[in-house]
This record gives C-alpha cells, sequence and structure tokens, in this order.
C-alpha cells in the first residue's frame, strides 16, 4: 500500500474512482457533441466541461498539437462517506449506553490531518458494521466533552466499550493501526 508522510506520520492512499476526461475543441460549444478518454493515471478527480459557458483564458489550458481545450473539476466529496456526529447532547446515549464497542474521532474541519482519517474510519464502520460503531466530535463546537477526555490534539480516536474509554490513537494513523485498536475490543 502506498503512503504519503504527513508530519512524519504514514497516511495511506485511498483507492477512488478511475476519472475521464472530456475533450473538446475551443470551436466547439460545451454543449454539442464530446469524446471521453479513460485517463488511467489521473484519480479522484472527474473531468467534465461547465455546461453553457464560456471559459476566460486564464482558466483555459490547450494544447498546441491539436488545439483541444481540456478542462478539469474536482468533485472529491463525492466519493467519500461521512462519519455520523456525536454531540454533548447526544454522548450518552450514542456512545456511553452503547451494548457495543464505540470509536469517536475528535476532529475539526479546519485541520486538514481530520479529513484526512475520516475515509479510513467509515472503511472501518463498513467492515465491522453491527460490532462497531463509528462517530465523530466537532472539537469547536462541543467542548465539553472534549475537555472532559483530556483530548489536547487533533485528531484523536478514543474507543469506548460498556461506556469506559478503553484506549487512544492520537494523530492521522494508518488503517493497521486503527484496525488492531479495534479487533482487541470487538473480540474480547
Amino acid at each position: 500500500m502506498l503512503s504519503t508522510v504527513v508530519d512524519s506520520t504514514a497516511v495511506p492512499r485511498l483507492p477512488v474512482p478511475t476519472a475521464r476526461a472530456v475533450v473538446l475543441s475551443p470551436t466547439s460549444s460545451f454543449i454539442g457533441p464530446r469524446s471521453t478518454r479513460p485517463l488511467s493515471h489521473f484519480r479522484g478527480l472527474r473531468m467534465s466541461a461547465p455546461p453553457a459557458m464560456v471559459l476566460p483564458p486564464k482558466f483555459r489550458k490547450e494544447r498546441s498539437r491539436d488545439s483541444r481545450l481540456v478542462i478539469v473539476v474536482c468533485e472529491a466529496s463525492e466519493a467519500t462517506a461521512e462519519l455520523p456526529v456525536v454531540t454533548n447532547s447526544t454522548w450518552r446515549s450514542l456512545v456511553l449506553e452503547s451494548d457495543i464497542p464505540v470509536l469517536v474521532d475528535f476532529w475539526a474541519p479546519w485541520y486538514e490531518p481530520c479529513q484526512t482519517i475520516e475515509p479510513l474510519i467509515v472503511k472501518l464502520a463498513k467492515e465491522y458494521e453491527g460490532k462497531l460503531k463509528c462517530y465523530k466530535m466537532n472539537t469547536d463546537e462541543n467542548p465539553d466533552i472534549t475537555t472532559q477526555y483530556g483530548i489536547r490534539s487533533i485528531p484523536t480516536m478514543l474507543l469506548f466499550k460498556d461506556g469506559e474509554k478503553k484506549n487512544a490513537v492520537i494523530g492521522a494513523v494508518p488503517e493497521t493501526t486503527l484496525v488492531s485498536l479495534t479487533e482487541k475490543f470487538i473480540n474480547s
């Protein structure tokens, strides 16, 4: 598995759907006929042209050889699912009173490592559905719980079983670290 180093922490790259390119000639309209080509080395992007609009010259990238215009539109949010949110008001019922282990991701939307680890936790939630519940808690919006559990760095993942904190992981860690953390308490 390939990894990218972010602040000395390895973060696995997740597979995303293959992108396609929409190739238009500069003289054709954006609504007219299009040809598509698979792009084998671009992942996580959807290539398309904005409907019925002409782009300013600074946004055009023309190829000198065949005078074609290619426009790249990133729609990465379609490739990810989100974790359910837990708040101060739902903490007791969703986390402490759960009959199965719960993994809570303490995060902030403005901090990129928090966004990097969320897809890994979503994947864990899908793999262990029925055996593990996963939630995220925004530390900016829920300072009471964050302070109560001594969260000083984000992202921090806490694992709860039978209403008690059993383990913690701090930072954007590899998937294998999260799997080993959860399997200890799921199988016990």
